[in-house]
């Protein structure tokens, strides 16, 4: 049966996805613990899910417009798919972050972690720009090994905790390509690099049976319409005003899972 409330949760984090790339665990996996007291475990294991499938929605909507870099994404891949494999490798044996006690101020950390950085992205930005500048051979010829890092540090993040790929990834990739990253290409790569991520990192959770999908459910029925509408609106809206707004109610959220 379809919850009324899980729908309105889902199509506000659907819109966001598909606007601005983030909120696919940042949003959701604070909204799941702080309003509908959904257990840690079974937070992340759904919203991992949830995830996976509403930013394949919105991926599509990206790929025909011909706004997704692949050669980054694909650098991308080859860091976080293998960590988050090994997190799930874990999570088999029975020794990850399904059963430890300091889940939730994970997630809290993460989240305000992300909320510091879609605040300060300008600055980032410029700094980034200012350094690629100064020296840009070396720079470029870091770019690989530095997506590839950044890729690893995505896997662990969203393989135990589900949250970063889109608010951390979008992060990242300001500072490693803020020449090549204009806002659309950055929403569109962002988006599917975090697609196979998420189906990787989320399998674990699937085969030990901590996806609820009653909740799934509910949570996709409001998301895919929205995820098409706010993808179909990206190109037309400012995300920036956006992204303070969505930084300070991750700023709250993490915040309040931490205390």
């Amino acid at each position: 049966m379809v919850d009324a409330g899980y729908v309105l949760a889902g199509s506000l984090t659907g819109f966001m996805v598909g606007l601005t790339g983030v909120g696919g665990g940042a949003l959701m996996t604070p909204i799941l613990l702080i309003f509908f007291g959904v257990p840690p475990t079974a937070a992340i294991a759904t919203d991992l899910w949830f995830a996976a499938i509403t930013k394949l929605v919105g991926a599509r909507v990206h790929h025909m417009r011909g706004s997704v870099d692949w050669h980054v994404a694909k650098l991308l891949w080859l860091g976080s798919l293998p960590m988050a494999a090994l997190i799930v490798g874990m999570v088999g044996w029975g020794v990850a972050a399904a059963k430890v006690a300091w889940l939730t101020k994970a997630i809290g950390v993460v989240v305000l972690i992300a909320a510091i950085g879609l605040l300060c992205a300008p600055q980032l930005l410029a700094y980034a720009r200012v350094r690629g500048i100064g020296r840009a051979d070396r720079f470029r010829a870091a770019q690989p090994a530095l997506a590839v890092v950044s890729g690893a540090v995505l896997g662990l993040c969203v393989a135990l905790t589900s949250v970063g790929a889109g608010a951390l990834g979008s992060v990242l990739l300001l500072c490693l390509y803020p020449q090549r990253m204009t806002p659309h290409r950055l929403v569109a790569t962002d988006i599917v690099h975090a697609i196979p991520l998420a189906v990787v990192a989320g399998l674990g959770y699937l085969f030990a049976g901590m996806v609820n999908g009653q909740l799934l459910m509910s949570l996709l029925a409001g998301s895919i319409p929205a995820v098409l509408l706010g993808s179909l609106l990206a190109e037309k809206i400012s995300g920036r005003w956006i992204q303070l707004c969505l930084a300070l109610a991750l700023m709250g959220s993490g915040l309040k899972v931490l205390l």
